[in-house]
């Protein structure tokens, strides 16, 4: 072989590098793998506004990845250029959920796994983290928080209402306190001891509270 023989183009060469058989089973794998990293995505979701696209995507990785993996497998000149045409790919795309980066690593991983060869290794490793994710992350806490938003005339009004809840709750936290003339407003977290939130309507009613707010709370938005 001399130097001209390196850069030789031989593109029918390449035709029959991956066979057909390989190719099938690979890519169904691929799908079947995609499409459990995507129920899991949708059974342990548990942002704001749900987005099916993005599960989606979640499939259509693994299988892109393990294209391309397969590619690079079967010839090594093309693994150069496939690295040199990738390293200029940039996605501006925000992630919303920290999640969701593992579920993108997930599908790039299942799908370098599976073009590699290693079958039983994507398979089970898929089913352990999908276990793992299916337990911890829909794994709810024992006493979930919530925060009070209670607005009151005045120092006496705002001692009384604390008092209350005091008794009512678990844990209660002052977490935010503004005042203006003749109005204070109080946020505070609490720890209910049952379910009951009958509380808050004895706590409006008390003389001196003008409103009283009870809204869910996970630390990392309201709703």
């Amino acid at each position: 072989m001399n130097f001209k023989d390196i850069f030789k183009s031989d593109f029918l060469a390449n035709v029959t590098s991956v066979s057909l058989l390989d190719m099938a089973i690979a890519l169904i794998l691929a799908f079947g793998l995609g499409v459990f990293i995507f129920l899991v995505y949708k059974k342990t979701y548990s942002g704001v506004m749900y987005s099916s696209s993005f599960g989606t995507t979640l499939i259509a990785l693994t299988m892109i990845t393990t294209v391309v993996i397969l590619a690079v497998t079967s010839n090594v000149v093309l693994s150069l250029g496939m690295v040199g045409a990738l390293s200029i790919v940039r996605f501006r795309t925000a992630i919303k959920e920290p999640l969701d980066i593992a579920f993108l690593f997930w599908s790039i991983a299942v799908g370098i796994v599976l073009a590699a060869g290693m079958i039983p290794l994507a398979v089970t490793g898929s089913v352990i983290i999908g276990v793992i994710l299916l337990v911890f992350v829909n794994r709810k806490a024992h006493r979930n928080p919530y925060i009070v938003v209670i607005r009151c005339d005045g120092h006496e009004a705002e001692t009384k209402a604390a008092a209350f809840l005091s008794e009512k709750a678990e844990r209660c936290v002052v977490k935010s306190k503004s005042a203006q003339k003749g109005e204070v407003e109080l946020n505070m977290e609490i720890r209910l001891k049952d379910d009951n939130t009958d509380f808050v309507n004895t706590l409006a009613d008390m003389e001196g509270v003008r409103s009283a707010v009870l809204v869910s709370y996970n630390g990392e938005y309201m709703g």
